[in-house]
């Protein structure tokens, strides 16, 4: 509870029978802080924030005007707030180390002398399990419960541990294997969009916000609540009581007008919202959506548009109350009470959207939903939209330019298989992710073009796996309910799974023969999910063009088999007496969804469904978990090691030295994800860390992916830039993660040559273009780097969630001040040196060194210090947030 309130904006809320404390907006205008009213809804969130934990430290007076200055320079003020959400989201990739951290903090708080009882979330936090299920087994009514027993035989050790966590800390929740992805269970269940706790006059009503350990926390946005991804570092600190340190951001307003037109969905729409503000250019801003088209969007569109937020780069994509967001809540089963507080809490704090009434925006953009047409996203980005009318030709010219895989190649023989592959076949159609899987117009448009096209005699071609990994086990409900599921089933799209399966790279093996044929003649696979990533490397190591679709256009590229077909012009093939089939023949009437959608989905549904939401199945209850403040660490283990961060930390930090003749580790272009820096797929036998698990006797039938072994910091060293992708500037005759060590010259992995470097006693470097870091919030990216000896990285631009994750972990980001680092001719061999960090300022300029050995030479340039806040050269000085924390509750003990 705030101590202050300078601006008496404290009141009390009456909501029926109950009465609640909360912090009045149009009081602290009358107060002073003017013409607040007009600012975005977002940001009016953000302020709420501020005034209810207004204590003279953290948050100040002057922190509270900046809003009223904000709206005269809309967005340009460039100050430092600290927000504290109400909660913290986690799923199980990025939760397990996050839960690693927080048991070492408690074993290092131990040997500073503190209690390691204080080591505890202080604020809510839920892990649901959703990123450990493989698409192991498909297409049979068996898939499902297969891949569940695979899924507990390879993460058994991880759960235990997650057992432990749930048990050992306070305000920590786990929702178990198989109740779906984190983002859907957010919106259908955890989510209030107003949240309360108790408070020291009454209980206190505020907008329900968080973060999450995942980039697509977004998705809850759609339900008016703010909330976005952070690296597992700042929800840690977020988790631990620390606020999380950001600037008043500019808030961009697109403006939707008309309604969606016939034979257009949700992801066609997304896919444009996408396209449209990655061009715009909204990194670090935040985006409110509003306008007269509103109206004609659902909850689910909204959530739909708003997941996909770190797609188009900002760091939310907001859309306001509006009886829409009411009317969602009652029908996935909130009580009455909360929906009540809700209505009466957005109209007294104005917080509700008023259709007339355009906030004040530092932009805005327009787009008319008329104006969609169907659409896929591809072969290497999400932002990368083309209309389905022009898929296939946009394919062959990629063939031609990325792929390099110009003419037409002949197809070949499968072995024993009386089917040919080529270039351009779909290998992988996969109805995936949270994205899409939590609307219910698209699944349930995915089910009724099975049904007819079951009914023309269409069937998949046999080289595609097909699966369906909903997001939610109501969706399963509903397409049961409407007699969609038997139509699904029998075109192969059988339950598989409630996780993120193919969108997060567990898509699971493909068949053998296809594997090997794909292999040995280097074919350009093609995977069509319903997903919203598919960078290089991620989806499958076979597959090579990724694209991003609505769940019936998945289908429809099943039953056509290629990339080549066009979906509009040719038949998906040939149905009941040979007669072709055009898509159009079985597309269904956006009618005909929303009778189906009426007549299938119903709050009961979700009240049954989330009613023992933390219970488990019978296996996760079996989990047997020993009890303690400190967890027992194995050291055998492959899945769960004690991190070294804290090893030998001292209760105050040294001193920050310079860089001083560091080498060059790699060299990068541009769009390099996280999936390129860390990847999350499958490990390969011939990779340091493939040979780190052969080395301790697993089988590589059992590595399982990096994503699962994310508890182990020697696996996750070993994959850092490892992905199979990746194309280091240094060794640009190889591709994947490899470099060249200077000065012998010799060509091994990034790994390898950074082990050498430290045992020579050299700190390395690494360059790299435009977006550096875009992709997912993944924290192992920054700690891997970390690990790796690299202390400093140099690109041109740095996406939002990765440079503050390298801050977090003492990693110092410098974004060059003249584009392009090819001016500068890197060869590798050139010594690196950077000074003066000793007495570094937020965004402060410095000058970098680069001397050549090879002719004597020295180059200087100018670079600009990314560390943005006062708070984040805290963390850095510190050599990392958990290290700045830990400092903290020592010296408090």
């Amino acid at each position: 509870m705030a101590s202050l309130d300078s601006f008496g904006c404290r009141r009390e809320l009456a909501v029926g029978k109950s009465s609640y404390v909360y912090f009045d907006l149009a009081a602290a205008e009358s107060a002073g802080l003017k013409g607040i009213s007009r600012l975005p809804f977002s940001m009016k969130v953000l302020l709420e924030n501020l005034l209810r934990h207004e204590d003279g430290a953290n948050v100040g007076i002057d922190h509270l005007r900046a809003f009223s200055e904000w709206l005269e320079s809309k967005g340009a003020t460039q100050r430092e707030i600290s927000f504290q959400p109400a909660r913290v989201l986690m799923q199980d990739f990025t939760g397990v180390p996050a839960v690693v951290d927080l048991a070492a903090l408690r074993d290092a708080l131990a040997k500073l002398g503190g209690d390691p009882a204080r080591i505890n979330p202080q604020v809510p936090v839920d892990l649901v399990i959703d990123h450990s299920v493989m698409v192991d087994r498909f297409g049979t009514a068996q898939a499902f419960a297969q891949n569940v027993d695979k899924e507990y035989q390879r993460n058994l050790e991880r759960y235990r541990f997650l057992r432990w966590g749930s048990s050992a800390f306070d305000n920590f929740r786990v929702v178990p294997p198989g109740t779906g992805i984190c983002h859907q269970v957010n919106l259908e269940y955890l989510a209030q969009t107003v949240w309360t706790s108790p408070g020291e006059d009454g209980t206190l009503a505020y907008p329900d916000t968080l973060v999450g350990t995942d980039s697509h926390t977004t998705m809850v946005n759609g339900l008016s609540v703010l909330g976005w991804g952070v690296g597992g570092i700042e929800a840690e600190a977020a988790l631990l009581g620390q606020p999380l340190s950001m600037l008043i951001p500019e808030v961009i307003g697109f403006r939707f007008i008309g309604a969606l037109p016939e034979g257009a969905t949700a992801t066609d729409l997304v896919l444009t919202v996408t396209q449209l503000l990655r061009a715009k250019g909204v990194v670090g801003k935040f985006v409110e959506f509003f306008g007269p088209g509103l109206h004609s969007l659902t909850i689910e569109d909204q959530a739909t548009i708003a997941n996909m937020s770190p797609e188009y780069g900002a760091t939310c994509g907001y859309f306001p109350i509006t009886p829409a967001t009411l009317n969602y809540l009652t029908s996935t089963g909130r009580s009455a009470e909360r929906v009540a507080l809700v209505e009466a809490y957005a109209r007294a704090q104005g917080l509700f959207s008023d259709p007339d009434a355009e906030p004040v925006f530092t932009d805005t953009l327009e787009l008319d939903l008329g104006s969609v047409t169907p659409s896929l996203a591809g072969p290497k980005r999400p932002q990368d939209r083309e209309p389905l009318t022009e898929a296939a030709a946009r394919f062959g010219r990629a063939l031609e330019g990325d792929f390099a895989a110009g003419g037409e190649r002949p197809r070949v023989k499968v072995q024993g298989e009386d089917f040919d592959l080529g270039d351009g076949d779909v290998v992988i159609a996969a109805i995936t992710s949270c994205t899409n899987t939590s609307n219910p117009s698209v699944l349930i448009a995915a089910g009724l073009l099975a049904k007819n096209a079951a009914a023309k005699g269409l069937k998949p071609k046999p080289w595609v796996k097909t699966s369906l990994a909903p997001g939610s086990q109501v969706v399963t409900d509903y397409l049961a309910k409407a007699g969609l599921d038997k139509a699904l089933d029998g075109l192969g799209f059988n339950l598989v799974g409630y996780g993120c399966t193919t969108c997060i790279g567990n898509s699971g093996p493909l068949e053998p023969a296809i594997s090997e044929a794909i292999q040995e003649h280097d074919l350009v696979a093609v995977s069509v999910l319903s997903g919203n990533r598919n960078f290089e490397g991620r989806v499958n190591p076979d597959v090579r063009a990724n694209y991003l679709a609505s769940p019936p256009l998945v289908v429809a590229y099943a039953l056509a088999g290629s990339m080549k077909v066009d979906l509009v012009t040719e038949p998906l093939g040939k149905g009941k007496g040979g007669k072709d089939v055009f898509l159009k023949d079985v597309w269904p009437s956006s009618s005909d969804v929303a009778k189906a959608q009426r007549g299938a989905v119903s709050p009961d549904m979700f009240a049954t469904r989330y009613g023992d939401v933390f219970k488990g199945d019978d296996r996760w209850r079996a989990i047997e978990v020993a009890g303690a403040n400190t967890y027992a660490w194995d050291a055998s283990s492959t899945y769960v090691r004690n991190p070294p961060y804290f090893e030998d930390l001292a209760l105050e930090p040294s001193p920050i030295g310079d860089i001083l003749e560091a080498r060059i580790l790699a060299v990068f272009g541009d769009s390099i994800t996280t999936d390129h820096i860390s990847p999350a797929g499958s490990i390969r036998l011939t990779s340091p860390a493939g040979e780190y698990l052969t080395a301790r006797q697993v089988s590589q039938a059992d590595f399982n992916s990096y994503g699962s072994r994310r508890g182990n910091h020697e696996v996750m060293m070993r994959g850092t830039f490892a992905n199979i992708r990746i194309r280091n500037r240094l060794t640009p005759e190889i591709e994947g993660g490899f470099t060249r060590h200077f000065p012998s010259g010799e060509v091994m992995t990034i790994y390898d040559a950074a082990m050498r470097y430290q045992s020579e006693g050299r700190a390395c470097v690494v360059f790299a273009g435009k977006e550096y870091g875009t992709g997912s919030s993944r924290d192992w990216a920054a700690k891997g780097t970390k690990l790796l000896g690299v202390r400093a990285v140099i690109a041109e631009t740095f996406e939002r969630i990765h440079r503050s994750n390298l801050v977090g972990m003492g990693v110092l980001p410098l974004q060059l001040a003249a584009p392009g680092w090819e001016r500068l001719k890197l060869s590798g061999e050139e010594i690196v040196s950077i000074r003066d960090l000793g007495d570094l300022s937020p965004r402060r300029q410095l000058m970098v060194e680069l001397y050549r050995p090879s002719d004597g030479r020295i180059a200087r340039f100018p670079v600009r210090c990314r560390i943005d806040t006062p708070t984040e050269l805290a963390y850095f000085n510190n050599g990392g947030v958990l290290n700045y924390v830990l400092r903290r509750l020592a010296k408090a003990a």
